[in-house]
This record gives structure tokens, sequence and C-alpha cells, in this order.
């Protein structure tokens, strides 16, 4: 088995372009194009197009699709309607989160289940072997799919002038298929920037065309091509989750905050339902550290894995931290004692390498987009 990374439909355009690349989950993505404080900032105020190409896609159908996925997943799958989305996660028995992924309805007895890149096969094995007694198929579709996002406000415009499907109708969290530039799509709006935005899935041979009609459709908008980096600042901002960071198998939802994702009233037993009615019993009485933004006082930017101090002690860790371009000050997410996690908290320190620099303790998200 060769370790050579993979490469998305877009590959040569992205080099075309002066793409600087990286190595992600086994996939060799695009970093950035130019500056990533302009990507980020055409993302906030008009729009930015990215090559999502290494998320995951599997193919979930059959009679008891539904049924099924209530098993293996935390969420209530059987009450998304046909062309609408959720946001939920697959659990190990232990409770601790394998991924989290979003889940589309796509009709009656189909959904398509998108995991993280680096979680892919993972999420597929799972799926596989709970699959066992119900009469549902799971089909490995990643190489079915290139995946193009448009994101920011002027995003619905510019999408609008290359398709005549309802953009007006499709709310946040839906998906319908249409035809965009001549290309046939499942038209998603959701995204994972804190803006308004759409991610088209498209059939591999057709993302080129795709990228380039939505990049002269575009233009006039000032939508640029945008890489992981810029994806990754505006995440934190909207104080996202990432996995591998905020998320891991060492921590269940309620851990991570995101509690509301298990649906204990579905019926039916699924996987994890012990552990997780524990979590959340343990959650409820004694909260175990908390997820909080933090934001600088100074200069220096706090990294993942960095301690968060008070009064000489360490009481948390950063799970992400960069420089936030919208509000000007580096900014982190971290794990701390619930004593320290109210907003407004003082005395807080991250220890950069040996000097505790002061930050304040914030509700996330740190950037909310005006409706």
């Amino acid at each position: 088995m060769s370790n050579a990374p993979r490469l998305t439909a877009l590959d040569a355009l992205h080099r075309s372009l002066g793409a600087t690349m990286t190595d992600f989950a086994g996939w060799d993505m695009p970093l950035r194009y130019a500056s990533e404080r302009d990507e980020h900032n055409a993302v906030r105020t008009k729009a930015g197009l990215f090559d999502l190409s290494h998320m995951g896609e599997i193919t979930v159908t059959g009679p008891q699709a539904a049924a099924f996925l209530n098993f293996a997943l935390v969420g209530n799958i059987g009450t998304v309607a046909v062309g609408r989305a959720r946001y939920t996660m697959i659990c190990a028995e232990d409770g601790g989160i394998l991924d989290d992924l979003i889940v589309y309805r796509l009709g009656d007895t189909e959904y398509m289940v998108v995991a993280n890149a680096g979680n892919a096969q993972i999420v597929l094995d799972a799926l596989a072997a709970r699959a066992d007694g119900f009469d549902a198929e799971v089909r490995d579709d990643r190489d079915a799919y290139a995946l193009i996002a448009v994101q920011g406000p002027e995003s619905p415009a510019i999408l609008a002038s290359v398709t005549d499907a309802d953009l007006d109708g499709l709310k946040y969290y839906a998906g319908l298929p249409g035809t965009v530039a001549g290309v046939l799509a499942l038209i998603a709006r959701t995204g994972y920037t804190g803006e308004d935005g759409f991610e088209l899935f498209v059939a591999p041979e057709h993302a080129e065309q795709l990228w380039q009609a939505l990049t002269a459709a575009g233009a006039p908008h000032g939508l640029i091509p945008c890489g992981l980096s810029c994806r990754d600042t505006l995440r934190l901002e909207a104080g996202m989750p990432l996995y591998g960071h905020e998320l891991t198998t060492e921590l269940t939802p309620f851990d991570a905050g995101l509690g509301r994702v298990v649906k204990f009233e579905k019926e039916g037993d699924f996987v994890g339902r012990k552990a997780l009615e524990a979590a959340a019993e343990r959650a409820e009485t004694a909260p175990p550290r908390k997820l909080v933004g933090l934001i600088a006082e100074g200069r220096r930017v706090p990294r993942a894995g960095f301690p968060v101090v008070a009064e000489g002690q360490v009481i948390g860790q950063v799970t992400s931290g960069a420089p936030s371009p919208t509000l000007g000050k580096p900014i982190a997410i971290a794990y701390v004692d619930a004593a320290h996690a109210a907003p407004g908290t003082t005395g807080v320190g991250v220890d950069i390498r040996g000097s505790h620099e002061p930050y304040e303790v914030v509700t996330l998200p740190f950037y909310k987009r005006q409706k």
C-alpha cells in the first residue's frame, strides 16, 4: 500500500493558482493561496471558495435505514425530513466521540453521512459493524463526490447567478438536488465558517467546471479561493469544534458541552446509551472541565496543548488557538475547571513557553454573524 497522499479532483487547479499545499488526513490540500488573513476576511465580508473533497461521504440506504442510523448514532435521525440535514455524532460503547457528522436525508430510505476526513474509515467501519440485523446497506461513497463550498454573505447572490434552484426556500441545514452551472449537484446550506453559505456535492469529473464557473460568477462579488488555514480561524471564531482538538474519544458529547445532540427520548437502544446516560448525570451534578473561549490581552498566540493557569495552578488546557483576524487579538478554545469557567473571569493565563500570558474567559462563540 502506498502512503502517497490522496489528491482531490481539483489538485492541478490548486497548483495552477499557486496554492501552498499540505498533507491533511492523508490528502494533499490547499493550506492557503495567498494571504490567509485576506482569505479569512473575504469569507466574513464577501465570499470564499473552498475545496472540501477530503470529507468522507457514506451512503446508507434500505427500508430500515432510519432505524439503523438511530441505533448507530446518538441523534434522532428518524425525525429528519427528506431534504433536511442534522448535526450529530457517532460514539463508542463507552460514550467517547468517534466523530461528529452531518447526516442528510436524501430520500425516504436514503441518507448521506458526511464524516471528517481523518475519521472517515473509522466511521465507515463502525457503521458497517453496527448494520448487522438491519435491512440497510452502508456504502463507501468517498470517491463518488467532490465537495466545493461557497461561504460568506455574498454566497447566495453568487450561487443564484449560476443555478435556478430555489435558494430562498433552502433553509439552513437543508439540502436539495439541483443544477449549478450545468452540473448536477446536491446543494446544501451548511458550512463551517459561521457565515451563510453552501456546500455542493458533485461528481469528481464535474468539479473543475463548477469551480471555474463559481470563480467567474463570484469575481464581481469579491469571491476568492480559500484554503484550510482560514477555514480553521473561521470555525474557531464561530466556536465550532474540530475533531482531534475539542472532540476526542476521551470525551463524551456532554464533556464537550454538546449534550444537546444526544437524544435519549428516541425509541430503542443506541450504541453508547448507558454510558451517555451516566455522563449526562455527571455533567448535571459535578461538571467536569468546561469548554470556554479565551481572549488574549497581549499578542502571543496560544496553541493546542498549552496549559491554562490561575494562581500558579494548572486549571485547564487549550484545544485550539490562533490570531483572530476579526477580533484583532489572539483567541483560544480551552477546557477549564468549572470554578474558572464563568464568562468575565479574570486572573486566568495561558502558559506560553514559561510565561503566563493574561486571558479573559468569554462565552463561545467569539463571533456571530448579523442576521
